[in-house]
């Protein structure tokens, strides 16, 4: 793996035992792992709080009120059928209420996921939902995807993990974050600094522009100064597109 920012400090019976003493919402889906001498805590769908509406008072720079409007909540039984073309470039723009985030996804080596990610844009899924986790300590990702926005919610359909032979999750990477083994829905994580997860979770894409926004995000900091939690400040995606280039 290549180099990796640090864990938190200090033993894993120590990381554990600040888990056990940190709020229930917190701790929910959460375990620990010891990667390459590093402890991190394991990103999961379930990890995040039931939010109630998402209220904030944080000072994440460039942020301005999300847009009007609420989640479509749609559902499907199954994934989409295949649709895109594997050996074309598709794009991806995340427009935030704190700035735009534009992906370049694989379709080569993820296509499954590429392609029910371009589904679900297609049907403005992804519209007015909030990125409902962030953590500052161990793993650096900023998780959305979620309509519910309580860290549990996704389309109805599940589709295999991809893309996960000698995985590692830089910055810049774009992932599938899960409950276990083949368990991707709609929730995905954007990593903002190197990130020692293990090779579990499906890249499916890079950051080509908009680090700085998501940097900005991330140094705004987590509600009540959690290591893992909401967002300070709200974090909506007030539109996500993606497009064949």
């Amino acid at each position: 793996m290549p180099e990796k920012v640090p864990g938190p400090a200090g033993s894993e019976g120590q990381v554990r035992q600040r888990l056990s003493e940190a709020p229930r919402w917190v701790r929910r889906g959460i375990g620990v792992v010891t990667v390459g001498g590093a402890v991190a805590a394991l990103i999961a769908v379930g990890a995040s709080a039931r939010t109630g509406g998402m209220p904030h008072s944080g000072t994440a720079q460039g942020c301005a009120e999300p847009a009007p409007g609420h989640p479509s909540g749609k559902q499907w039984p199954t994934g989409p059928a295949m649709s895109i073309d594997t050996k074309a470039t598709y794009t991806a723009a995340l427009k935030t209420n704190c700035g735009t985030i534009t992906l370049t996804l694989d379709a080569a080596h993820a296509p499954r996921t590429v392609n029910s990610f371009a589904f679900l844009a297609g049907q403005q899924y992804f519209d007015h939902t909030q990125c409902h986790r962030l953590t500052t300590q161990g793993i650096y990702v900023l998780q959305c995807g979620d309509p519910t926005a309580t860290g549990t919610g996704g389309p109805g359909y599940e589709i295999p993990d991809e893309n996960l032979a000698g995985a590692t999750y830089p910055a810049g990477t774009v992932a599938m974050a899960n409950s276990g083994p083949n368990t991707n829905g709609s929730q995905f994580f954007l990593v903002y600094s190197d990130s020692p997860l293990p090779p579990n979770y499906t890249p499916f894409g890079r950051i080509s522009g908009g680090m700085d926004v998501l940097q900005n995000i991330a140094a705004g900091g987590v509600r009540a100064g959690a290591p893992d939690g909401p967002p300070a400040a709200p974090v909506a995606l007030n539109s996500f597109a993606v497009r064949r280039d």
